[in-house]
């Protein structure tokens, strides 16, 4: 029989972080991935400030330093009739060491942290394994049967099981712990484009014709989102790729000049925008975090922020029952407390940015393009350092930071 202290199921950035900072303080834990790396594309690479801070508490900075990176320090978005980029987010004006977004492949960053886990005796990381379903014992969440690349299954007890394998998550088949979902006006159309040295840097917002994109700057290209309507998907793919790229380059006409680089629809992928959350992270022995507990909007581009620090907490949470033998309920009820008003507050401004700014722009009354309301929108965010600086620091660090249990900071 397999067992073990905690396992995590899923070996994405929240999971990652969490089996670490586990690890260190000396609990036994297990991380089952399905897949047999982490090489998938457009995914979030956006690594913030707070994650930078956590990195650096732990000893890893100068190894994430030498990962290929960018940074952005910058969000910038079309504003009136003529287009004109404004700063609406200056996170390189804040305070602190880490006043920047640094965009690493997801990749680099996850073998970064299954490297550093795996140099502790306590951590197994098991890729090609996914988790099926989960053990029962008399209402009691024991642990997970998974199943391998090669078609052979087997069970895996555990004391605790932490789901962090994102909204498609077991737990989000237990009907007890009561999923609700938020209306969202779009779906995210993902691609790339090569970038000029003489382009704009950071996050660059685009404005057209029912159409809004946000523009990522990865050095040499541009990862680009596309927003569309919800649900359109197939009837817009059917009216022609360059019928798609007109869209695009009246949005965003500097770039017009390298339109043809995209070449076919099989470049092009689709996001299924969804936002919504558990009411309840948890029941005995289990608990969800992250995607698995709440799916984001990725309106602010903050998911993957918010995840790590639902990872952080749940570290510092869980350390000590977890070493004791004494987890239960209590414990996992408390890290819910501790999360959900911050949850809930981001998904809220999530929900006004779609009714008031997104789903009015895809049908076509953008406030942005009435001269007047412009000008003052202009005024107020370029005048106002407060106002400037505010969307900065909720993108760079969230509405909480959390800080990590001080057993797991060792360099």
């Amino acid at each position: 029989m397999e067992r073990t202290t905690c396992c995590v199921v899923g070996g994405g950035p929240a999971g990652m972080v969490l089996a670490l900072l586990l690890a260190r303080a000396g609990v036994e834990v297990t991380v089952l991935e399905k897949h047999g790396d982490f090489l998938r594309d457009f995914r979030g690479d956006t690594v913030h400030p707070s994650t930078l801070a956590l990195l650096d508490d732990m000893g890893l900075a100068d190894r994430f330093a030498r990962l290929p990176q960018r940074h952005v320090t910058s969000v910038q978005l079309p504003i009136g009739q003529d287009r004109s980029l404004v700063t609406i987010g200056n996170i390189g004006a804040l305070h602190g060491k880490y006043n920047y977004i640094a965009m690493v492949p997801q990749w680099d960053l996850l073998d970064l942290l299954a490297d550093e886990a795996g140099r502790e005796p306590s951590f197994r990381l098991r890729m090609d394994t996914e988790a099926t379903s989960f053990l029962m014992e008399r209402g009691r969440v024991t642990g997970v049967r998974y199943r391998t690349a090669d078609g052979s299954t087997g069970e895996l007890r555990a004391t605790l099981t932490v789901a962090c394998d994102g909204r498609g998550s077991l737990a989000r088949e237990l009907p007890e712990l009561g999923l609700e979902s938020f209306p969202c006006p779009m779906d995210a159309w993902w691609f790339r484009l090569p970038r000029h040295e003489e382009d704009p840097s950071g996050l660059v917002g685009g404005l057209g014709e029912r159409f809004f994109t946000a523009l990522i700057d990865r050095g040499d290209y541009w990862q680009i989102a596309g927003l569309i309507p919800k649900g359109t998907d197939a009837e817009r793919r059917a009216e022609g790729l360059e019928r798609f790229m007109a869209q695009f380059t009246d949005a965003v006409p500097w770039l017009a000049d390298r339109a043809h680089a995209l070449t076919s629809w099989d470049e092009v992928k689709l996001l299924d925008v969804r936002l919504d959350r558990l009411r309840r992270w948890h029941r005995p022995g289990l608990l969800c975090l992250g995607d698995a507990a709440h799916a984001m909007s990725p309106v602010f581009g903050i998911g993957i922020n918010l995840a790590v620090q639902d990872a952080v907490a749940a570290a510092r949470y869980l350390v000590r029952p977890l070493r004791e033998g004494t987890v239960g309920l209590r414990d996992v009820r408390r890290f819910q407390h501790r999360r959900w008003p911050t949850t809930v507050a981001t998904q809220g401004l999530q929900r006004l940015a779609h009714t008031q700014v997104i789903a009015p722009l895809l049908a076509g009354r953008s406030a942005f393009d009435d001269p007047r309301k412009a000008k003052r929108l202009t005024e107020l965010i370029t005048d106002s350092r407060w106002l400037n600086r505010v969307p900065a620091y909720f993108i760079a660090y969230g509405a909480l930071r959390e800080r990590p249990p001080e057993e797991s900071l060792r360099p």
